[in-house]
């Protein structure tokens, strides 16, 4: 059956899903669909907006003309209403499954009334964000309520030590915790409660962390967990304090220590919005109130512009990484620049004028135009563009109910989207979207934003363009080039001319090849001017080569000299860099930051911007998420190398910071890697564990665990879990506590070691585990303790010496500290010891060290493992530590060759001297190692090279082992 007439009314792409749509519709039974007759039109239009809509209405049809004809959508629902419908319709809910499907059900009746209301009523943007809003506090708040009665009888109710009753306080974060969350959006969530205590009035008590952590597990997953009648809302609690690695539910005390000791600048930005919508809200509210001096302070503080500017930069970079321009909520003019605006003034003036401290951005927005803050017209303009890009992220999630920012790339998709926002087509919605975000653009860069350094404009390139077009004859490239300063003269042009001439560059598309011709130029003149050498042209070529097809990096250098002059300086001095760049462009963007290049992160600044970073991906982000890693492993070894070369950090802090990003990843991986697993097969069980303990550590061996990380090391790994091998886990799918944490284990050697489009973090070697790879791949602390006494060689506890927890559970990290403390400090036979090690040493090097040309002599020198090398200064050490540790237990206390070997000698194992002169030789082996790694060269030297210090190594090594 043909739609009607008014069909005609839509852009003609879109016909054939109307049609589609409308023959389904007229297959109903005849008497229900006689009755749509006077809905026809608006069935027509939520078939031409959204298929959420449409779909509703062909499985339903029922439901959709009982809420028609009792005119529902005509009325503003408000929070009281949704409480009432869904309290009346929980009051038949007897089993957990009941509550599950009663909440989805309700879920999907009020967001086809929403959707409807917003893209076919066409009712104010305010009034859907608020009554979606209301909607998932009123689901939060009923679910809630019903889970702490059923747990309360099987655990008692929490008490405070004074015996107050407690009530969990849940504080929604971002949209929600501003009533405005859009159509399709996840919830930002805390959970936390008053004081600490236990439950009363059952047999069996918990006290009230354990209790409240519980009852927030069992709450996310009647929320999140997609079930054949769906979901109710995605839940994120990353935001908590610690993120993922911290616990679920946390006291009003632990929550105001922690934001007093450790908040970072954006959790104040996050708990701008921060409001208790459930449990004991006006406690929550009590606790918001003591938090407010760390998010407002009492002076004008001007330090959030550059800390809200430092985060634009960061989401902009990913931005970029990701190809997200078309993003409306974190692309250029789109929804965060305008809440940035706004919530600098926020964070600046808050703490001296309250009426800043407002949720909602119109409320916000509005007190700064009265305040003088911001110009009237301004402000006009900032409230216009913020409720049509609101509006627009409605009518791209109410295409399916799905939670996107990003513009449709399909044509009918986009001629919807129009629809849904009045206009006749996508050509003039695109037309008015790009004039609010440039107005946008432009409010935030009068702002906060900095200006970006202005391209180059050099008179002088005539002679270099012609070289590069190919004008020129060889004798007239040769000269310019040789008066220019290039050495290499006619093999720098031989390998111009044959890039120019390549078929890729041949074949560019017209835009690529207009950036090309401006940016080459500018190049050979700058490589001229430094006097660059063959090899520098030939590994910057190598770069213009990788980028041809995505001429965006181009046009990046074009517009920043600056960081065209960093390029050439670092390819001419790393060829390990050149590599990293060339292999992934990406890291050009690092290069627009001088700062933060030559000036590499601590550990707790490392763990903050990974953290933001993961934030901002979605949990089930998997490839995502493996792409972000792998950037931020690359984007901060860069940094190091950059420092390393420009000679600011010295060699250990090279190998401190090398290490660090190691240990930052390593953790985040862990963290989602079990949260992956415990959403799939809920948590291991535990004799003595309060839920929400993760019971597993992460044990770093080697350069690792000895905090002397170099460029390309690879991690040696050991993982122990704490929990008893009798239980399982508790979840729906339910699997051994063994099988978890092996799976575990993989899970997180499959996030480290896979290799995507970037590669991989970091290769893995687990073969120092009990038992090595025949070995289990998780061990029980009580089964580690027991291998290492009673089965492990001497080797492997030369190896325990260098290692340390690096991740996971603190309680499990302590114990494998006190292993190893018992394990090292154990009293050995001295001879045996000392056959044991010689012998090891003497296997190593016949394995892996340098053999002898034909005349007898070395024809290079291993910096690791030739006599005098890396290796015997380590069996030294380890040697001394095993055979002396039982005397001197604090040498054992450090897992580094250099603080043991300080140690060794503040307790006249070695003599002072002796002590200092091997820390002194071990630097300056290791650097020389750094320095050829970052040429891409094998750790190796010249025979003749540092002959003295090889042959002080080799005299103490016989000194120490003639005992």
């Amino acid at each position: 059956m043909a739609a009607p007439s008014e069909l005609n009314l839509y852009p003609s792409a879109i016909h054939s899903t109307i049609q589609k749509y409308w023959e389904e519709f007229a297959d109903l039974p005849t008497e229900i669909f006689g009755a749509f007759s006077p809905f026809y039109p608006n069935i027509l239009r939520a078939f031409a907006v959204s298929d959420f809509l449409a779909l509703i209405i062909l499985r339903e049809p029922e439901l959709v003309l009982s809420f028609l004809q009792s005119s529902q959508y005509q009325k503003d629902y408000q929070f009281v209403d949704f409480r009432a419908l869904l309290a009346q319709e929980l009051s038949e809910a007897h089993k957990e499954d009941d509550l599950l499907r009663i909440l989805r059900q309700f879920r999907r009746r009020m967001m086809f009334r929403v959707i409807w209301r917003d893209l076919v009523c066409l009712v104010d943007y305010q009034v859907t964000a608020r009554e979606v809003s209301w909607l998932a506090e009123t689901c939060i708040d009923e679910a809630l309520s019903w889970i702490y009665r059923d747990l309360s009888q099987q655990f008692g109710e929490p008490h405070s030590v004074a015996g107050d009753k407690q009530q969990l306080v849940i504080l929604a974060m971002g949209k929600l915790g501003a009533s405005e969350l859009n159509v399709s959006s996840d919830i930002d969530l805390i959970f936390t409660f008053p004081e600490r205590g236990e439950t009363q009035g059952a047999p069996r008590s918990l006290d009230n962390q354990a209790f409240f952590t519980r009852l927030g597990q069992r709450l996310i997953q009647a929320l999140d967990k997609t079930t054949a009648d769906g979901f109710v809302f995605r839940v994120d609690m990353r935001l908590r304090p610690y993120g993922q690695s911290g616990a679920l539910a946390l006291s009003f005390a632990a929550m105001e220590a922690y934001y007093q000791e450790q908040g970072r600048d954006w959790e104040r930005y996050a708990m701008i919005k921060a409001r208790a919508v459930a449990g004991d809200i006006e406690a929550g509210e009590e606790l918001l109130t003591s938090l407010k001096p760390f998010v407002y302070r009492k002076y004008i503080d001007f330090g959030a512009v550059q800390a809200l500017r430092a985060m634009k930069e960061m989401i902009e970079r990913e931005v970029q990484r990701k190809g997200q321009d078309g993003n409306i909520k974190v692309g250029r003019g789109g929804i965060r620049e305008i809440e940035f605006i706004v919530q600098v003034f926020q964070l600046m003036r808050g703490g001296r004028d309250v009426r800043l401290q407002q949720r909602n951005f119109l409320s916000t927005l509005e007190c700064l135009e009265d305040e003088g803050l911001l110009p009237v017209a301004a402000a006009a303009e900032l409230r216009e563009a913020y409720i049509f890009l609101r509006n627009i992220e409605h009518a791209i999630q109410g295409l399916d109910d799905k939670q996107t920012q990003e513009i449709p790339t399909d044509e009918v998709e986009r001629e919807r989207v129009a629809v849904a926002m009045g206009f006749p087509g996508w050509g003039e919605c695109r037309a008015q979207l790009d004039k609010l975000r440039d107005c946008v653009t432009e409010h935030f860069a009068d702002i906060i934003a900095e200006r970006r350094e202005a391209p180059l404009e050099r008179p002088d390139t005539v002679e270099w363009r012609a070289l590069w077009a190919g004008r020129l004859t060889l004798d007239e490239a040769q000269d310019l080039l040789s008066r220019s300063g290039c050495e290499q003269a006619i093999e720098i042009y031989e390998s111009v001319k044959q890039l120019r001439q390549s078929s890729r560059v041949q074949h560019m598309q017209l835009q690529g090849r207009e950036r090309l011709d401006e940016f080459m130029p500018n190049l050979l003149q700058s490589l001229a001017e430094s006097r660059a050498s063959h090899e520098t042209c030939r590994r910057l070529l190598a770069l213009v080569e990788a980028v041809l097809r995505r001429s965006a990096y181009l046009a990046l250098l074009n517009e920043n000299p600056g960081a065209l002059s960093e390029l050439i300086r670092l390819f001419a001095e790393c060829a390990w860099i050149s590599t990293q760049i060339v292999t992934t462009p990406l890291l050009l963007d690092e290069l627009l930051h001088t700062g933060s290049l030559y000036t590499p992160p601590d550990t707790s600044s490392l763990r903050d911007e990974l953290r933001q970073q993961m934030l901002r991906i979605p949990n089930d982000g998997l490839e995502e998420q493996m792409e972000a890693l792998r950037y931020f492993k690359k984007a901060h070894v860069l940094r190091v190398a950059a420092s390393d070369l420009r000679e600011t950090l010295p060699l250990m802090k090279v190998s401190d910071y090398l290490t660090f990003i190691a240990e930052t990843i390593v953790e985040q991986v862990v963290d989602e890697a079990w949260e992956t697993m415990v959403k799939k097969y809920g948590e291991p069980g535990y004799e003595d564990a309060a839920p929400n303990d993760m019971r597993f550590a992460v044990i770093g061996y080697g350069k690792l665990g000895g905090i002397e990380m170099s460029y390309g090391s690879d991690l040696d790994l050991v993982f122990l879990h704490g929990a008893s091998g009798d239980l399982s886990t508790n979840g729906e799918t339910s699997i051994a506590n063994q099988v978890f944490f092996t799976r575990l284990g993989q899970r997180i050697i499959h996030l480290l070691t896979t290799k995507t489009a970037s590669g991989d973090i970091y290769e893995v070697d687990m073969r120092l585990r009990p038992s090595g790879n025949s070995g289990l791949l998780v061990s029980s602390v009580s089964a580690f303790q027991q291998y290492q006494e009673k089965s492990a060689w001497t080797w492997e506890h030369q190896a325990l010496v260098r290692s340390r927890a690096v991740a996971g559970c603190p309680s499990i990290r302590a114990e494998f500290e006190k292993v190893r403390k018992d394990i090292l400090t154990q009293s050995r036979d001295p001879v045996k010891l000392r056959a044991e090690v010689i012998e090891m040493r003497e296997k190593m090097g016949a394995s892996l060290g340098t053999k002898p040309d034909s005349s007898g002599s070395l024809p290079y020198f291993d910096l690791k493992h030739d006599r005098g090398g890396i290796v015997d200064i380590e069996f030294m050490v380890q040697y001394a530590a095993l055979r002396w540790a039982n005397e001197y237990p604090q040498i054992v206390v450090w897992s580094d060759n250099i603080r043991i070997l300080e140690a060794l000698g503040e307790a006249g194992i070695f003599t002072p001297e002796d002590a200092e002169m091997l820390c002194d030789i071990y630097r300056l082996l290791r650097a020389r190692g750094h320095r050829l790694a970052l040429q891409n060269l094998p750790a190796r030297i010249q025979a003749h090279e540092l002959l003295e210090e090889r042959r002080w190594v080799v005299a103490f090594w016989e000194k120490v082992f003639a005992e």
